[in-house]
């Protein structure tokens, strides 16, 4: 198991694989290594499911910090291409948390769940002792829709095409402007920066692609960034990639933040990344879909039947460690902050 962050894929067969309950034939999609949802069918009907911790950054501030959260809850069911409709919520919230202070953050919760139609089915809200920042709880997120409209996580075919939106390290990015908007509101490239935190969502960027399809495969870029997307989305598919990094977009401020806070920006958090698995015959459409919405996309490589992920014509391993969350606790120690949250 890696110190931090999701189990690898060995810990993941060894230890989760083999101990999944029941064998129910109403599972449609069960847990896999690099899959971000399951499927039950119900009479006929898919209802899609994912599960994630509910991470508040409170320094983000509140209304940032609760979209944030938000985002990440509905994007493992976005990339499914059946749009989110529910949500159950888990707050286990530290004791000195104000009704005022929930309020702010449940308030930006409702607002992002009525913006995507969803509706909140059920939960838990409490405030305990040990509760701390950023980690506060957990919530499944479910999409009920037709079979024939999900886009299963495993579904990449030697042939298709790979497109990438929005390109790597744009929560990482995002995150840190953010974090830190005082101590950086000097630096040249800080506001295009800052611009990067609310494209850390892939939810849009996911249903417009299914729409505009035909899409086999989508999946979102989050710990350990998109090299470690592209060895999920292979390893599930039991395919390969060949991608070209310059064919990769890289939006405004992404490079000049990765290099002052020293991270690899191809390892670090992209929440926000999508990467789209499509025949050759959809890429037009599919870019052209995203393009009408203002997101940005390419056509970055192949993928191809040799379970290898090859970037730039070398074959890559899947990377151990995620460097935003190292580089957000060393900054925060450097002004004297006590971590990633203050809270």
């Amino acid at each position: 198991m890696t110190d931090s962050g999701k189990v690898d894929r060995t810990f993941f067969q060894r230890h989760v694989r083999p101990r999944l309950g029941h064998d129910r034939e109403d599972v449609a999609l069960g847990p896999k290594h690099g899959v971000d949802f399951g499927v039950v069918d119900v009479d006929g009907t898919a209802l899609v499911c994912a599960s994630d911790p509910v991470f508040v950054l409170p320094d983000l501030g509140w209304e940032r910090a609760a979209w944030f959260a938000v985002h990440i809850l509905l994007s493992d069911v976005a990339v499914s291409g059946v749009p989110p409709t529910h949500l159950s919520v888990c707050l286990n919230l530290p004791p000195d948390v104000t009704d005022d202070e929930f309020d702010a953050l449940w308030e930006t919760f409702d607002r992002e769940a009525r913006a995507f139609d969803v509706a909140f089915v059920t939960g838990h809200t409490a405030r305990y002792p040990d509760g701390s920042f950023p980690t506060v709880g957990g919530a499944t997120a479910m999409a009920v829709g037709d079979h024939d409209d999900v886009v299963r996580p495993d579904g990449a075919r030697p042939g298709d095409r790979l497109l990438v939106t929005k390109g790597p390290a744009v929560e990482s990015t995002g995150l840190l402007a953010a974090r830190f908007e005082d101590a950086l509101a000097g630096e040249p490239w800080h506001a295009d920066a800052l611009d990067r935190f609310h494209d850390a969502s892939p939810v849009r960027d996911a249903l417009v692609a299914a729409a505009a399809g035909p899409v086999t495969a989508m999946h979102d870029a989050t710990e350990r960034g998109l090299l470690n997307a592209l060895h999920e989305m292979t390893d599930a598919a039991g395919v390969g990639v060949d991608v070209e990094t310059d064919r990769v977009p890289v939006l405004p401020g992404v490079r000049e933040a990765c290099d002052f806070f020293d991270i690899d920006p191809w390892t670090a958090s992209s929440e926000g990344t999508l990467l789209v698995a499509c025949p050759p015959e959809g890429v037009d459409d599919v870019l052209g879909a995203l393009a009408s919405e203002g997101v940005p996309a390419a056509d970055v490589g192949r993928v191809t039947d040799d379970e290898r992920v090859v970037v730039d014509g070398e074959a890559t391993a899947p990377p151990e460690s995620d460097p935003l969350w190292p580089a957000m606790a060393a900054f925060a120690e450097s002004l004297g902050e006590s971590g990633v949250s203050t809270r």
